[in-house]
């Protein structure tokens, strides 16, 4: 089993940072031997607003 970690700090908006890292994070969740959590730090949290991204 693979775990990932993702550590976002960009805010969703001004950069695709954000964007392509929680795209990616949904791509590995898809398998069926990863693990991912997703952590959002400052400027980060608005991307768990919905219609954000």
């Amino acid at each position: 089993m693979s775990a990932f970690l993702f550590i976002i700090n960009d805010a969703s908006y001004g950069s695709e940072r954000a964007y392509n890292a929680l795209r990616l994070a949904g791509s590995l969740s898809a398998r069926k031997q990863a693990q991912v959590r997703v952590y959002l730090q400052s400027d980060a949290v608005s991307c768990a607003r919905a219609g954000q991204l």
